[in-house]
């Protein structure tokens, strides 16, 4: 199963971004989608999307979106979030749900930095894409492509989209 993880789109999906999500099997936005519009044009590409609301989402997405996702994708149990911090400076609602569910994948958006890195405290991958849009601090727009095959995620690259601004 192929994944397209993108987040912080802020009211803007372009073509760089999307021709990089053809080819999956499902996207997951983790937040700050920033408009409506950019949940329908990501519908349009006919792929399933799995997304929760993040801080900037106002009512209409928010109504549309949870503020968590908790799903099993090949074997891997998957806990997404918009807010969330890092292994070791996570925030206590996030090590709640974490204990609680107890997933293999954590992913979450907010920060605008691509990260990807083992939490052995709570023996899970943390996943966060960085920034798609170009609104931010961010200076390099990036989003995650990795695959999920029998319990193991594999194939994971980073896709730099190019610099923030630059329209």
């Amino acid at each position: 199963m192929k994944i397209g993880l993108i987040s912080d789109s802020h009211g803007l999906v372009m073509e760089d971004t999307t021709q990089h999500l053809l080819d999956v099997d499902e996207i997951w936005h983790a937040g700050d989608f920033g408009s409506l519009k950019v949940l329908t044009e990501l519908e349009s590409l006919k792929i399933p999307i799995i997304g929760v609301y993040g801080n900037i989402d106002g009512a209409k997405l928010r109504a549309a979106l949870p503020l968590n996702q908790h799903f099993t994708r090949e074997g891997i149990k998957v806990f997404m979030t918009h807010i969330g911090g890092y292994p070791g400076r996570m925030y206590k609602r996030v090590v709640s749900e974490i204990k609680k569910e107890k997933p293999n994948l954590y992913v979450c958006g907010h920060s605008h930095i691509c990260k990807v890195m083992p939490d052995h405290t709570h023996d899970l991958l943390h996943m966060n894409p960085g920034a798609c849009g170009h609104v931010g601090f961010h200076k390099m727009r990036t989003i995650l492509l990795f695959e999920i095959n029998n319990q193991k995620i594999e194939n994971l690259r980073v896709v730099e989209l190019g610099k923030r601004g630059q329209l």
